[in-house]
């Protein structure tokens, strides 16, 4: 998405120096080198040591090459009773324009000449995507796993596909396209409409990248350089098997001893029931003491979940206000905001329809929930609301009490279970009518200057962050106790890079973990001493 929207600005003319002076055509030439260089160390990690372990475990990814013929006939049977049907090739010629290639989609070129003419021709063959990629070999009684590749299954059945034509040169690619969306809010009359438009065009969106096999010959190179108009720097020749995101489904098979035991989540200690065969009450805990819960190591189901699924069927909620940035397909959280709009709750729930690559997700469920008859906004024009909050209004005796939930992780019950994220649950009343002014500026006309609790972006968070980095820099220089911990997405904000140096010069120790983009850099002599950066890949 970065490099298509420096590439539109380029080609566009409105693309200015960075800030340190460099031109955007060499940004995006040192990009292409690195990229290189990581696809590369990507390519290399699979066959120097994904393969051999998963070898050593008895899992085995076969080439037709290495099969007998007991096993080629069987498959051949495979091929020809559950492939062979829905493939669809696609000859190029005068009467058939090169086709429309779908970004990310995995495809053989095939070169094929005319015995009778010796006229070549080409043809594409794209991999279907309903198939697994990796198929199971037949039991060799041997104890081991294995797979063959569904490209190989194929390309080694082309002759069935091209009967009376010599096959000359096959090869694997994929493509990568533009899959940045732009709209034009202020000129949107209805902005999911024009989001809807937006990401049909993102389909059609030009190649920004084109992986190929290491084996292809010269003249299908050129063929399809030619036709998706794309750079020598775009090209990426990489050893098969291309798309490794298809090992995935060998992760799943059923080895216990080559997987993480499995994680039970406890519920946290405030929100367990008094008693045996009772539930808990969410609202007299949060009452009591704040209640900071730790997913996945501790139950999104029965806190989050809980809390939304205890509010919609209380009688004494009046109100629920909720962000929804991500969630699942049948969300159960979904499904409470739905459940209290039909028990006659005021709610609101602010779904943001332009979180990346979820957009068509978020709009579907944003018209579930107006076909519910909940109020459904999508946040400020310009601005992406990125925020995971929960507001509920509560009647109690003749007051309206505010309990609110303020997390790091989307609503989602799934990615729960596997991302690392913070949710803190109080009933502290300047931290709900914080959230009630929030609400009432995303929802409507009301523009907040201050909060006093919240620290909100875009005008608020960094001048907060800056000051409590400055206040560490202070304690650190004044020989006090010091210290910083940062989790986030990325850490490309140059000002709280600055500040971060500067506190570390002054002695502060400084943990970030980072799960993305990072440009602070740990560990420079006199600069970044005490700095350390993490990114944790694997389990949370």
């Amino acid at each position: 998405v970065r490099v298509a929207g420096l590439k539109r600005r380029i080609d566009t003319g409105i693309a200015v120096p960075t800030n340190v002076g460099r031109a955007p055509s060499d940004v995006l030439r040192d990009i292409a080198k690195k990229a290189h260089e990581l696809q590369d160390r990507h390519a290399q990690a699979f066959i120097g040591s994904l393969k051999p372990d998963l070898d050593a475990a008895g899992i085995h990814i076969e080439h037709w090459s290495d099969l007998d013929e007991a096993d080629r006939q069987r498959m051949r049977e495979y091929f020809n009773e559950q492939i062979f049907p829905v493939l669809m090739p696609l000859a190029v010629d005068p009467a058939h324009p090169f086709p429309y290639i779908s970004g990310l989609s995995l495809n053989l070129a095939v070169r094929v000449r005319n015995p009778k003419s010796q006229r070549q021709e080409f043809a594409r063959l794209k991999v279907p995507q309903n198939f697994s990629r990796f198929i199971k070999l037949p039991d060799d009684n041997s104890g081991r796993m294995r797979f063959i590749p569904l490209e190989d299954l194929i390309a080694n059945h082309l002759d069935d596909l091209f009967p009376g034509m010599e096959v000359l040169e096959h090869h694997v690619f994929r493509v990568t396209r533009n899959e940045d969306v732009e709209i034009e809010e202020d000129e949107a009359e209805n902005l999911i409409q024009a989001l809807e438009r937006e990401l049909l065009r993102r389909r059609f969106g030009p190649p920004i990248r084109l992986e190929i096999t290491e084996d292809m010959d010269p003249v299908t190179l050129d063929l399809l350089v030619r036709e998706l108009d794309i750079t020598e720097e775009e090209v990426f020749r990489l050893p098969s098997p291309l798309d490794l995101g298809g090992l995935f489904e060998i992760s799943k098979i059923s080895r216990p001893d080559l997987h993480y035991p499995k994680h039970v989540p406890t519920t946290p200690v405030q929100f367990q029931p008094g008693e045996p065969n009772t539930k808990p009450d969410l609202f007299r805990a949060i009452k009591a003491n704040d209640v900071l819960v730790h997913h996945p190591y501790e139950s999104f189901a029965t806190s989050v979940q809980a809390f939304l699924e205890q509010a919609a069927a209380d009688p004494n909620v009046l109100a629920i206000k909720q962000t929804l940035y991500r969630t699942s397909g049948d969300s159960p959280i979904v499904e409470a905001l739905i459940d209290a709009a039909a028990a006659g709750k005021q709610v609101l729930a602010l779904v943001e329809i332009k979180a990346r690559f979820d957009e068509q997700n978020n709009i579907t469920w944003a018209r579930k929930l107006e076909k519910a008859g909940v109020h459904v906004v999508y946040g400020l024009v310009g601005l992406k609301t990125h925020s995971k909050l929960v507001l509920v209004i509560r009647q109690e005796g003749g007051t309206l009490k505010h309990y609110s939930h303020i997390g790091t992780g989307n609503y989602n019950p799934k990615t729960s279970r596997i991302y690392e994220d913070m949710g803190l649950f109080t009933s502290d009343d300047t931290v709900g009518k914080d959230l009630t002014r929030l609400f009432n500026e995303l929802s409507g006309y009301a523009i907040e200057k201050k909060f006093k609790r919240l620290l909100v972006a875009p005008l608020h968070l960094r001048k907060g962050l800056l000051k409590r980095i400055q206040t560490e820099a202070a304690n650190a220089r004044a020989g006090k106790p010091s210290g910083i911990r940062i989790k986030v997405n990325s850490m490309v904000d140059e000002q709280i890079i600055d500040a971060l140096y500067l506190a570390s010069q002054a002695g502060v120790p400084i943990d970030v973990w980072v799960r993305g983009i990072c440009s602070l850099k740990p560990g420079m002599e006199g600069v970044s001493d005490t700095i350390r950066v993490r990114s944790i890949v694997g389990r949370y």
